[in-house]
């Protein structure tokens, strides 16, 4: 299924596509953002996008170029830095019926927010016995190597999935961007939405007509017996490519791609880590209450007698991010960090 891969660069979808038994359309990831946008509010006339920045010529990174002009700076329109005010904007309109997406493009300042998101948003429906909903997107960046440093370039999406109440999703492919965007419009809770910035120019399958996701429905990258690494938004990309190394070396690694957070698709991850015997966790983020801590535990409390292994989590450093490119390179995990923690796992016991 074209869906399921990771292609990464033109080149690389190109040569699929050149083989591929079926028509596939490529479009980057920002294409996919902004053609879910442009969709949504093409056949909704409930939704709206706003935010700090989204009709400068760039339109956050391509994701909303020129849909002020296509659909009118009514509908479409910049704001002041008032992330606090614009997100109880957002939430004023959502439980007034209509459907906002509200682009905050740094994800280090929806902490800002997080009155509105925590105290008010998230806990609506259960206030008002779900007579009351607050439908709200908000759609937020995360990334790395333009030296943005410690108060720019975190990775906070553990922070959200704390909050019942809450979606927390993380696409990896353009497809699943455009897919779950739109599910999220339509899901009637409030919404995380978490991009990273390296994936933005990443080439994959899309399909032009609109479709949804299952928002809480994982999904298989890659098929293997020996280990499981369950891979979260850009590195599923990075587990992809270490995948290939280890294949080289005789060990097979399955993926998992969770997709979205809150919900988790516990099952699919448990069933994996029943077949492997082994679980492997790459996140961008803190290892202290990340999310691969969550994930450790619901397999400890699923499939403990299925490990062969101790689990390993690979994350960022316990430090805020620096600033220096060199120092930024040796600061977020990658393909290395993938192959080395595998083995490790691989060959447990047999040192």
């Amino acid at each position: 299924m074209p869906w399921t891969k990771i292609y990464g660069d033109k080149s690389a979808f190109e040569k699929a596509a050149a083989e591929s038994d079926v028509p596939l359309r490529g479009i980057t990831y920002a294409e996919a953002l902004r053609e879910a946008q442009a969709q949504l509010l093409r056949d909704d006339e409930r939704v709206f996008v706003f935010g700090e920045g989204i009709d400068d010529p760039g339109g956050v990174f391509g994701s909303t170029k020129d849909l002020h002009k296509e659909f009118g700076d009514e509908r479409v329109f910049d704001t002041p830095l008032a992330e606090n005010a614009l997100t109880g904007i957002a939430l004023g309109a959502a439980v007034s019926g209509m459907r906002p997406i509200l682009v905050h493009m740094r994800v280090d300042f929806v902490p800002l927010t997080l009155d509105q998101i925590l105290n008010h948003a998230a806990k609506w429906s259960y206030m008002f016995d779900g007579k009351v909903h607050a439908p709200m997107i908000v759609r937020s960046v995360i990334g790395r190597g333009w030296g943005s440093a410690a108060q720019h370039s975190q990775n906070l999406h553990a922070l959200f999935t704390h909050i019942p109440g809450i979606r927390v999703i993380m696409p990896a492919t353009p497809y699943d961007a455009k897919g779950l965007l739109m599910a999220a419009v339509e899901d009637g809770n409030p919404v995380i939405f978490i991009e990273h910035r390296w994936l933005y120019g990443h080439m994959g399958h899309v399909p032009e007509d609109p479709y949804t996701i299952p928002i809480g429905k994982g999904i298989v990258r890659r098929e293997g017996t020996d280990c499981t690494v369950v891979a979260i938004s850009q590195q599923a990309a990075e587990a992809v490519k270490a995948a290939d190394i280890l294949a080289e070396e005789g060990i097979n690694i399955e993926i998992i791609d969770p997709r979205t957070l809150r919900p988790l698709d516990t099952d699919l991850i448990v069933g994996s880590v029943e077949k492997t015997g082994r679980l492997v966790v790459a996140d961008n983020g803190w290892k202290y209450g990340g999310i691969g801590a969550e994930i450790a535990a619901r397999i400890c409390e699923n499939a403990f007698g299925a490990l062969k292994a101790p689990i390993e989590r690979i994350n960022v450093p316990e430090c805020p991010t620096p600033a220096s490119h060199i120092l930024e390179a040796e600061y977020y995990p990658g393909i290395e960090d993938i192959v080395a923690a595998v083995k490790k796992v691989v060959q447990y016991g047999h040192a």
